[in-house]
């Protein structure tokens, strides 16, 4: 076995490898690019080196520089993780030429696969089904188009070096060929510099089903059951489990020996990944090998007890896979759901930005987490917004469900905006429950998933009217403490006033609209007037970021996360965003922040609300910004003008960017 191995990678695949090797001691080395220097992968290591710049291309995807830092640092082997240069067959055979150990499958094995044409045409020859189709090098358009109309209709137009859903076209006719034909081509170019394709007939209601296989230096090669990952957006997964629903014993084993017998094809060593397509009449299809360790790696560990890591680790290491398929045997259900810092009701667009708040729910024999950042890391822009891999057990699939939806509802970020409500929106459909999966159920059931977001409710409203006072209670004390007078009516929050009733106005911006919520004080409490109705609450900070509320009369505990003037309200598996506007606010800024104004956290300059050199008041918006799919207006921080604004209508910013110089208007003295 390895004393010392080098990881190729970053973000939560490396933390996964890390976790492993310390588990068999052995040290790890890991790399870092510039974006990465506070990575939690980095202080996992027992050492890191520095690669590059932020860029993918200028760091991790440079094999010269890896390699150089695996000779120097004297590791024995490369694990390359996935993504990057895990399926690189020139890396492969780098790292042999350099006497380092490739934990992974030949790079002949890897070139074998890297064509999606040649590898079926490999897989025929072995007797694995495929899907009719043509798979060949000719690539002329009107060739192309004869064969698609030999295939028939709907047809699936693919690039043949391509994936991820890149270089793919629907044709639904014979009219509609040609202008796919040439979309796709120009898609394949464009992401793999190859605009080669190939046509298969399309299924209309697939389920995307992948059979876990390993093999050895000795001849062995076995499988370990199957995981279906037919939830998909964007032909990219989003859900997957283990074992598929419905599946038999029959079919697992028809799949299992179809899938041993695509690895035998290409002389396979480690870890691979065969992806199949299952039709509804039982039938399947090859459609891919991934010769690396998969994203969804963690179910198959949870039914089989196994850590795949290990044993990719042992088999590089010249020992045979550790078990025969015979000894090999299912237990319970597993469900892996992806958090992605993304939107999906903005076509899935990735989120960029701070993790203000980053709470997940407490890790079991039921529950597990797979994450490479923390509270504070920021999800960069130049990376897979992935946040963490959410896996859940239990003894089958209907309880593995319930585990994922009390664990989505647990799983709490702020800061960006994530998938984890759609996710929950899955866990909950009566489709998922009953198995009815296949990789259009996110399409077919978008309505059900794609809720129009609903106003704040008066129990968001309540819960964040009540953080609003927690806090003025909290800065009423500090001033108590600070004032030579601390018996002043003016630092109590009794609501006292001078000849006035004693109540306290909130203003809140719940996306486009304003409410108004009007806090009674009362004894022990505060009466609320709200849009439904009046309601009586009280409440305590509990832990760091939550409240302890008692709303009417019932007991409930939520997290109010504040960032500037935006709240987000977590409460029973779901965040809403209000805007405070505090009218005391403007006044309270201190003279060191008059001349410039930052940015209070990442976002993208919306508007523009003032002219250079014109004179504005106190509170007058400057400038609009959206973060968090919210719009927050930067505000005069007293009277004068702009001097210069540093970015533009569309200008993305960084928190703590300074957006504009601002002069104050000095004030007159008396004569």
């Amino acid at each position: 076995m390895f004393d010392k191995i080098l990881i190729a990678n970053r973000g939560e695949i490396a933390c996964r490898i890390i976790r492993s090797a310390k588990r068999l001691g052995i040290r790890t080395v890991a790399v870092y690019s510039d974006a990465d220097a506070g990575a939690l992968h980095v202080k996992l290591a027992d050492e890191a080196h520095h690669i590059g710049p932020a860029p993918a291309r200028e760091s991790y995807l440079i094999a010269e520089r890896i390699l150089d830092v695996a000779v120097r640092s004297g590791a024995q082997a490369v694990h390359p993780g996935y993504g990057f240069l895990s399926e690189n067959a020139a890396f492969a055979e780098a790292c042999a030429q350099a006497g380092i150990i490739f934990i992974g499958p030949p790079g002949a094995a890897i070139r074998a696969m890297g064509s999606k044409s040649a590898a079926k045409e490999i897989m025929g020859a072995a007797g694995v089904p495929l899907v009719p189709g043509y798979h060949g090098q000719e690539q002329g358009a009107e060739f192309l188009q004869s064969e698609a109309d030999r295939i028939g209709y709907p047809l699936l137009i693919k690039a043949s070096a391509g994936g991820g859903g890149k270089g793919m076209r629907v044709v639904a006719g014979s009219a509609d060929f040609a202008d796919a034909l040439a979309g796709a081509r120009r898609e394949a170019m464009s992401g793999f510099g190859d605009d080669h394709v190939l046509l298969e007939r399309y299924l209309t209601k697939p389920r995307h089903i992948e059979i876990q296989v390993f093999a050895d230096s000795h001849g062995n090669a076995l499988h370990l059951f199957e995981r279906d990952c037919s939830i998909q957006r964007r032909h990219q997964k989003v859900i997957e489990e283990a074992p598929a629903s419905g599946m038999t014993a029959s079919l697992r084993e028809q799949m299992g020996a179809a899938a041993v017998a695509a690895a035998r094809a290409i002389n396979y060593v480690g870890a691979g990944t065969v992806e199949f397509l299952l039709d509804e009449d039982g039938s399947f299809y090859f459609m891919e090998m991934n010769t690396r360790l998969q994203v969804e790696h963690p179910v198959t560990e949870m039914i089989t007890g196994l850590d795949l890591v290990e044993w990719q680790l042992l088999v590089a290491a010249g020992e045979p896979v550790p078990c025969l398929q015979e000894q090999l045997g299912i237990c319970g259900h597993a469900i892996e759901a992806r958090i992605y810092a993304e939107d999906p009701t903005r076509e899935f667009l990735p989120s960029i930005g701070k993790l203000r708040h980053l709470r997940t729910p407490a890790e079991n024999t039921h529950v597990r987490i797979d994450s490479g950042v923390r509270q504070g890391d920021e999800v960069s822009m130049h990376y897979d917004p992935m946040i963490a891999k959410l896996v859940v057990w239990d003894r089958d699939r209907s309880s593995a469900i319930r585990r994922l939806r009390q664990a989505l509802a647990e799983f709490q970020v702020v800061g960006v905006t994530t998938n984890t409500i759609f996710l929950g929106s899955i866990a909950a459909h009566p489709a998922f429950a009953a198995g009815e999966v296949d990789t259009g159920f996110i399409e077919r059931h978008r309505t059900a998933l794609f809720p129009e977001e609903a106003p704040a409710s008066d129990r968001i409203l309540a819960l964040a009217s009540l953080e609003v006072m927690l806090e003025l209670e909290t800065e009423a004390g500090q001033r108590a403490c600070s004032s030579s007078d601390l018996y002043s009516p003016w630092h109590q929050m009794s609501g006292w006033r001078l000849n006035f009733d004693n109540h306290h106005d909130i203003y809140f911006i719940d996306g486009d609209h304003p409410v108004t919520v009007v806090v009674h004080y009362r004894p022990g409490g505060y009466l609320l007037d709200l849009p439904g109705g009046t309601l009586f609450v009280r409440g305590e900070r509990h832990e760091s970021d939550d409240i302890l509320a008692d709303l009417g009369g019932m007991r409930v505990k939520a997290t109010v996360v504040r960032s500037g003037n935006i709240l987000t309200v977590l409460d029973q598996g779901k965040s809403h965003l209000l805007t405070w506007h505090d009218p005391g606010a403007a006044g309270d800024e201190d003279e060191a922040a008059v001349g410039r104004l930052t940015a209070p956290m990442p976002g993208k300059v919306v508007a523009i609300m003032a002219e250079i050199g014109a004179r504005v008041e106190r509170g007058a918006p400057l400038m609009i910004l959206e973060a968090m799919k919210m719009e927050h207006t930067i505000n005069a921080p007293c009277n004068g003008a702009v001097a210069e604004f540093h970015f533009a209508v569309g200008g993305v910013v960084n928190e703590g960017a300074e957006l504009l110089e601002f002069t104050a208007e000095l004030e007159q003295s008396a004569s």
